[in-house]
């Protein structure tokens, strides 16, 4: 059921932007405390406006024009220039999730109270989210420094009555024009005072946003690596000695134990380990089997990193300049670079390769008979049937565009802003990256669970761990074991919608 989240100025976690951007749909609201601050930083905006101070963004140009002193009868036209100029996104609409996601984080973000705007603004932006307008927000244009100042003006937009909007909860919704879409829901569009577009599309939100969600689904793919891992490793009668604590303890890396330590929970009781517990001849597994923990771990403990990162980013000032009520001060610094959020991006791509190279290679096995022991591509009649033949080879097409997306874009700088702007972060390039990677490993993952699934079906009537037979049997919800040659797409599309939805998630532990 859906939940209140009342913004407090931070503490905002990651699993609660999910709540907002995906259903049930929390509904959000400021708190007295944040309103407090926000009303404060309003108030050393007005004096300096006021006192006809020259300060960045309140009576200036913009970047390269900042040196252009604006009188204060154009402040107003200057904030919504800046807005209507800067809303030059291209690409598809970001989907609702993300445009959820982004658009609380800026309120988020300006309820800290260093950003210098009206609570009106705030409060706008919680209701576009309680009523189901979503912004069109086109997901490429902004290089990440300076904010994602393109992406973010066209979330701006619709708050002045401009732009376009989805509007409703249920499915996509219908596509408005921007003061449309506010009347529909019964709200008003603002007018722009000193700082507040500045204040609107000066962040890193959307690659924040982007980020959030692709993280919390990659921490998901992860359990499930694991869960597909371990069906292999029965169908293919690995053993789990290598998972075994006491290995895991002499090189104690947080990931590592945490891989073993599921895997054990997944195997444990298994009668297919017991039946070659004695007399078989193979000494060790492939790496692929037996150094599951190390390879998965290492992705676990990059996003643990990446989760600490993007936690803080949410929670953090993020436009220039910032305001400072204790003492009056407006400062102008860098906090609107992405850099720290796109190395973290660029990381999570890199785990999700990872992890699914390593999972091709456990389907590789299963299907080859040389490998696997079991019959060719895992049909009842080789050579009539092609079986699960396309599996593999479907999974390493998926590989390699994995190994694509893992090319850093953080590395790469292009100076922008008549070379004001001389280094930047490319965040949003990485996070549109880790969102397609995590996908790419979802689907990667399906199809491991399928063909593990098929394959042991020549393993009956000996039974896998409790946790692999958990599995197997929400493997066979979806997809039917495979008797004849079918197209196997719809089977894919049903287990890859199954890994999203996290089906495979909290499955036996080792605990229980």
């Amino acid at each position: 059921m859906p939940a209140h989240i009342e913004l407090l100025g931070g503490g905002l976690t990651l699993e609660q932007i999910e709540r907002v951007a995906r259903p049930p749909f929390d509904d959000v609201s400021l708190s007295e405390v944040a309103r407090g601050r926000v009303e404060a930083a309003r108030a050393v905006v007005e004096r300096a406006v006021a006192e006809n101070r020259v300060v960045y963004g309140l009576t200036t140009g913009f970047g390269a024009l900042a040196e252009v002193v604006i009188p204060p009868d154009r402040i107003r036209e200057l904030q919504l220039n800046l807005i209507r100029s800067h809303a030059a996104g291209v690409g598809a609409p970001l989907p609702r999730d993300e445009t959820r996601a982004v658009t609380l984080l800026r309120a988020n973000v300006l309820s800290l109270g260093h950003s210098g705007v009206r609570p009106v603004i705030i409060e706008l932006l919680l209701e576009l989210l309680n009523r189901g307008v979503h912004p069109v927000i086109p997901e490429r244009g902004s290089v990440g420094a300076s904010g994602d100042l393109a992406p973010l003006s066209h979330l701006a937009l619709v708050l002045l009555g401009e732009g376009e909007a989805f509007v409703g909860l249920d499915g996509p919704g219908e596509r408005l024009d921007g003061g449309e879409a506010l009347r529909r829901v019964g709200l008003e569009p603002v007018v722009l005072e000193a700082k507040e577009g500045l204040a609107l599309n000066n962040g890193t939100q959307v690659q924040t946003g982007i980020g959030a969600l692709a993280l919390l689904d990659a921490e998901r793919a992860l359990e499930t690596a694991d869960v597909a891992g371990a069906m292999s490793l029965e169908a293919l009668r690995g053993t789990p000695v290598p998972f075994d604590e006491a290995i895991q303890r002499v090189r104690p890396h947080p990931g590592q134990a945490a891989s073993a330590a599921r895997l054990r929970a997944l195997l444990a009781g298994s009668e297919i380990r017991e039946s070659h517990r004695h007399g078989d001849p193979r000494v060790q597994d492939a790496y692929s089997l037996r150094c599951m923990p190390q390879v998965h771990g290492a992705a676990l403990n990059a996003l643990g990193y990446a989760r600490q990162v993007l936690e803080v980013e949410a929670n953090s000032a993020t436009d220039n300049p910032l305001i400072f009520p204790e003492d009056g001060r407006i400062l102008s610094g860098g906090n609107f670079h992405g850099q720290p959020v796109a190395q973290v991006l660029d990381l999570l791509a890199m785990a999700c390769a990872d992890v699914g190279s390593i999972s091709e290679r456990r389907i590789a096995r299963l299907v080859d008979p040389a490998l696997s022991g079991l019959p060719a591509f895992l049909t009842p009649e080789p050579g009539v049937s092609s079986g699960l033949m396309m599996a593999q080879i479907v999974a390493a097409a998926l590989v390699t565009d994995l190994k694509l997306r893992a090319t850093p874009a953080s590395t790469d700088s292009i100076p922008t802003g008549a070379n004001k702007e001389d280094h930047v972060s490319m965040g949003v390039a990485a996070a549109l990256k880790a969102r397609e990677s995590v996908r790419l490993l979802q689907t990667v993952l399906a199809l491991e669970l399928l063909t593990a699934a098929q394959a042991l079906e020549f393993v009956k009537p000996l039974r896998p761990g409790l946790g692999v037979r958990q599995a197997y049997e929400r493997v066979r919800q979806q997809v039917m074991p495979l008797a004849r040659d079918r197209s196997l797409s719809p089977d894919i599309e049903r287990l890859e919608r199954a890994v999203r939805a996290g089906a495979f998630i909290g499955l036996a532990r080792e605990d229980a």
